[in-house]
C-alpha cells in the first residue's frame, strides 16, 4: 500500500507519487502562488518579514493606485473607485504574504481574521484618502498624496497586527 497524503482538508486522499489509483477520484488542490516550495517547516527573521512585507506592499500598492486612477479616468465617484481598489489590492498583498511573507499554511481562521483586519484598514485607507482627496487642492498631486498617506498608515497597521496576531493563528 503506497503513502498518502491529505489535500488542504479535502477529504478525498491522494496517493505521494501524485498519481491517484483508479479507485480512488482525484481532488486538485487550491490554486496557489508559487513562490517557494514548501512552506511549513520555514520561519522568518523580522528583518526579512519585514522586506518581504514592503515589496509585497509596493506591488499590492501599484496594483491599488493603478487600478484606482484607471477607475478615475472613467468617470466613477472617488469613494466607490478606491473601494475597489483596495479590494483588489489588499487580495493580492493578502495572497502573496500568506504564502510568502509570513510562510503560512491555508486556513479559515485565520482568513476570518484577515477579512476583518481589511475591513478595519479599509475604513481608515478610503477615510483618509477620501478625506485628504477633499481637502487638497485640485492639482495632478492630490490623488498621489492622499494615495501614500493612506496607504502608509494602512501598512503599518497592517504588518503589526497580521505579525503579532494573524499569522499566529493556525
Amino acid at each position: 500500500m503506497s503513502p498518502r497524503i491529505r489535500a488542504y482538508g479535502s477529504p478525498t486522499l491522494v496517493p505521494v507519487s501524485g498519481t491517484p489509483h483508479a479507485h480512488e477520484p482525484h481532488v486538485p488542490l487550491p490554486v496557489e502562488i508559487p513562490v517557494t516550495e514548501s512552506i511549513a517547516d520555514e520561519s522568518l527573521d523580522l528583518k526579512t518579514q519585514i522586506v518581504r512585507f514592503v515589496v509585497t506592499g509596493g506591488l499590492s500598492a501599484i496594483v491599488d493606485l493603478g487600478l484606482l486612477l484607471l477607475l478615475l479616468k472613467t468617470g466613477m465617484p472617488f469613494a466607490v473607485a478606491k473601494s475597489i481598489s483596495f479590494i483588489v489590492g489588499t487580495t493580492t498583498a493578502y495572497l502573496i504574504n500568506r504564502r510568502w511573507t509570513f510562510k503560512a499554511e491555508p486556513s479559515r481562521a485565520r482568513f476570518i481574521a484577515v477579512v476583518l483586519l481589511y475591513a478595519v484598514t479599509f475604513a481608515v485607507q478610503v477615510g483618509i484618502s477620501t478625506w485628504l482627496n477633499s481637502q487638497l487642492s485640485d492639482t495632478w498631486w492630490r490623488v498621489p498624496l492622499a494615495f501614500v498617506i493612506a496607504q502608509g498608515t494602512a501598512t503599518v497597521i497592517n504588518f503589526v497586527v497580521q505579525r503579532a496576531v494573524i499569522f499566529k493563528i493556525r
